[in-house]
């Protein structure tokens, strides 16, 4: 082994180790909470979903007086651009342990994408 040899092989181990620079997701609208986070919200106190990005998911109840923000515990890859989702759930609330599905059409077919689990519904106003 020649004298040139632990320098190269440091800058190349040093090369596999820089972290590699991140997306950072546009944030989602500002909100404050306005009351305690619940684990489940029953389907009939929101109307429309308003998916913020792949973190972040908005229900929105009757007239839109209410908002509950759900910010999932990791990030669910290809919600936002989905922008719809589908769940399965045998009671009559959506809970925090519960999996949602970004939904792709494709053409006139729609497919699930991969299981992502949920978060608290927190009550929220948001920012103008």
């Amino acid at each position: 082994m020649n004298k040139g040899t632990p320098v190269i092989l440091l800058l190349a181990l040093a090369a596999c180790s820089q972290e590699q620079p991140r997306e950072i997701p546009a944030p989602s609208p500002a909100a404050q909470a306005i009351g305690e986070a619940r684990d489940c919200l029953p389907l009939t106190q929101f109307s429309n979903t308003r998916i913020r990005d792949d973190r972040t998911i908005d229900f929105i109840g009757g007239a839109g007086n209410k908002v509950w923000r759900v910010t999932l515990p990791n990030r669910c890859n290809g919600l936002k651009s989905a922008n719809t989702f589908t769940y399965e759930t045998s009671l009559t609330q959506l809970c925090r342990q519960d999996i949602i599905y970004p939904l792709q059409q494709y053409g006139n077919n729609w497919q699930r994408g991969g299981g992502c689990g949920m978060g608290p519904f927190v009550p929220v106003k948001l920012a103008e």
